[in-house]
Order: C-alpha cells, then sequence, then structure tokens
C-alpha cells in the first residue's frame, strides 16, 4: 500500500485555502490543528496564517442557530 501524499500548496496561494492542505498535527483537546502548510485552524472556524495573516472565523448569524427547548 502506497502512503505517498502530494506536495502541500502553498499558504498564500490566492486559489488555496485550508481545506488543499493536510493535518500534520492535531490538537482536538485544545481546539486547533496544524496543517502542512504552516497554517493553523481552530474549531471556531478562525485561521492563523504561518504570515502572521488573521483570518476571521466565518460564523452563522444569531438568528439562525436552533435553540434548545
Amino acid at each position: 500500500m502506497c502512503t505517498h501524499r502530494s506536495s502541500c500548496p502553498a499558504a498564500d496561494s490566492p486559489a488555496t485555502d485550508s481545506v488543499a492542505a493536510h493535518i500534520v498535527a492535531a490538537h482536538p483537546e485544545q481546539g486547533w490543528n496544524l496543517l502542512c502548510d504552516g497554517t493553523i485552524v481552530f474549531d471556531d472556524t478562525g485561521e492563523l496564517r504561518p504570515d502572521g495573516r488573521v483570518v476571521a472565523p466565518r460564523r452563522m448569524p444569531a438568528g439562525r442557530l436552533a435553540m434548545a427547548a
């Protein structure tokens, strides 16, 4: 069985997002994962890029969230 993985996309490529990169270090107990391109992805969908840029979390408006009875 081959364990080869294609090379990791560059984090600064405009056509690339965190979906294309794979996880190299998972820390679910702390709420973040390190991707092969150096990006840190948080459970709230926010990102910290290797060049220091911050990608804000993608959140739904509060009116659309389901509430428990």
